[in-house]
C-alpha cells in the first residue's frame, strides 16, 4: 500500500480537498495524508463544498508536516509554491509533485462569489487527483 502526503501553507483548504479526492479515487490502494507547514484549521468552506460533491472531510484535522517526518512516503504533493519552497526532505524513495492551485481562501466578493471560487478549485483539484490516481496507483 502506498503512502501519499499532500502538503500545502495551512493544511486548511488546497491540501485537505486533495486529501479527500486522492482517498476517495485511491480507495484501500494508499493512505492519504495532508499537512501544512503552518496548521490554520480545516476551512469550514472547504468541508462544505466537498459535501456538496459527496466527500465528507469533516473529521480532517490540519496538521504540521513535522508530525509526519519518519513516514516512508512513496509521494509528496505540494500543492502551493510556498509549500514546494519549503517543503521539507523525506529520505528513501519519495517522489515529488507540484502542482500550484490557488487558494480558495484569499477569494472576495459576495459570499456566492467566494463560494463560487471554492467550487473552481475543487473541481481542478478532482481533476488533478483522479489523473494523479489513474496514473500512479491503479
Amino acid at each position: 500500500m502506498m503512502n501519499i502526503l499532500v502538503l500545502c501553507t495551512g493544511n486548511s483548504c488546497r491540501s485537505q480537498i486533495a486529501h479527500g479526492y486522492l482517498q476517495h479515487f485511491a480507495g484501500t490502494k494508499a493512505v492519504i495524508y495532508s499537512a501544512g507547514i503552518e496548521a490554520h484549521g480545516v476551512n469550514p468552506k472547504a468541508i462544505e463544498i466537498m459535501a456538496e460533491d459527496g466527500i465528507d472531510i469533516s473529521y480532517h484535522t490540519s496538521n504540521l508536516v513535522d508530525e509526519y517526518i519518519d513516514i516512508p512516503f512513496d509521494y509528496v504533493i505540494t500543492v502551493c509554491d510556498n509549500a514546494n519552497e519549503r517543503c521539507p526532505y523525506f529520505p528513501g524513495k519519495t517522489q515529488r509533485r507540484h502542482h500550484n492551485f490557488t487558494d480558495p481562501a484569499k477569494a472576495t466578493g459576495t459570499p456566492e462569489e467566494v463560494k463560487e471560487v471554492f467550487r473552481q478549485v475543487r473541481d481542478e483539484i478532482r481533476e488533478y487527483a483522479r489523473f494523479f490516481v489513474a496514473e500512479h496507483i491503479s
